[in-house]
Formats: C-alpha cells, structure tokens, sequence
C-alpha cells in the first residue's frame, strides 16, 4: 500500500514548533509512526532556518529533531513545468515556488495555514493535489487510511 503523502509549509513547521498539541503537530506524529509520509522543500528548509536562527534560535534543535523523527523528506528541485503551473496559480513568487516545490515532490496534499495565496485561492483547486489546512490534512487523512483499512480487511 502506498502510504497517503503531504507536502509541509513552512507556516505548518512554525505551528508544529508553537503547539504541542495541534493539528500540525499530530501530522508529524502520524509520519513519525509511519502512517504517513511527509515532504518539505529546500526553500522551506532554508526560510525556517533563516527566521529560526534570528527569531528563535533556542527552537532549531526541536525543529530537526521533530523533522528527523517523522522522517521528512526534501522534495526534489522543481521542473520547469511544475514552477509554471504554480506561478499560473499563485501571483506572489515565494509562494509560487514553494508551491511548485510541492507539485515537485508528487504529495497527495499541500499543507498550509496561509489563507491569502492558498487557502482562499480558487485556482489551486486546478492542481493535482489537495490543499488544505492541517485540519483539512487530518480529516482527509483519517478517511484515506479507514478506507485502506476496510479495503485490507475485505470490508466495504
């Protein structure tokens, strides 16, 4: 079985760090028992090292640690194609290409909190992932794995 897949934002890292006990948080949970398999992109990666390291240094080791335990991956660099269809997507360009580094990496859903250029853009329905909020995440996720539960089991 192919284990259901999601692409972190960097504003779903921040909410992991922030809340022990929210959405974002159980998502790396799932990953870090193996449920799930999540994704990040080199531009993800560097943006919360850079604002880690200015805002809340004290916090990076409990960033890799949380990273190394739900084994995240890094998405390959994004192709030409996948950075077309973001920026055909999302007009502001950081985002665009955080964007296209989630078509890169091939996940079933692009986790974010931001509302502005994801969440309340009509175009993203367009792609061939889901995107949603860490809430959308899980409850998208809990039907994913009760169907592949029923379908391992012969249950319909």
């Amino acid at each position: 079985m192919v284990k259901p897949s999601g692409f972190l934002d960097i504003s779903v890292l921040f909410a992991a760090i922030l809340s022990p006990t929210g959405g974002a948080r159980a998502i790396l949970t799932l990953a870090e028992q193996d449920a799930i398999r999540l994704w990040v992109g080199p531009v993800v990666l560097r943006e919360a090292d850079e604002v880690f390291r200015r805002k809340a240094p004290d916090l990076l080791p409990l960033l890799a640690a949380l990273l190394d335990r739900a084994q995240v991956m890094v998405a390959p660099l994004a192709s030409a194609d996948d950075q077309a269809k973001a920026a055909a997507t999302v007009d502001y360009a950081p985002d665009a290409h955080v964007l296209a580094e989630a078509l890169a990496s091939g996940a079933d859903f692009f986790i974010t909190h931001d509302e502005a250029h994801f969440l309340r853009n009509p175009l993203i329905q367009t792609l061939s992932c889901r995107v949603g909020s860490p809430g959308d995440f899980l409850t998208w996720i809990r039907t994913e794995l009760a169907n592949a539960s029923s379908a391992a089991t012969g249950h319909n």
